[in-house]
């Protein structure tokens, strides 16, 4: 199983959808949120994705289809 970290920015019509949830289950991920700051106008979340290589990338591209901004984490992530 392939384990990879993501920094995730929502829009503010984004922030009260289940994303994050849906599109791990949609792709059979398993989802770590490590850290997350949501207002009323933004979401930022970083979170693992841990499961299938091939199901990671899906995932990543459907997070971007919904219109989240997706970056790599690189490094540690424990020590942001």
């Amino acid at each position: 199983m392939a384990k990879r970290a993501f920094h995730l920015y929502f829009q503010q019509k984004l922030i009260k959808e289940p994303v994050m949830f849906v599109v791990a289950r949609d792709h059979g991920l398993l989802l770590n949120i490590r850290r997350a700051k949501i207002t009323s106008e933004i979401g930022e979340a970083t979170v693992e994705l841990e499961g299938d290589e091939d199901n990671i990338e899906k995932a990543e591209k459907a997070f971007r289809d919904k219109g989240v901004k997706v970056e790599p984490v690189i490094g540690d992530i424990v020590e942001g």
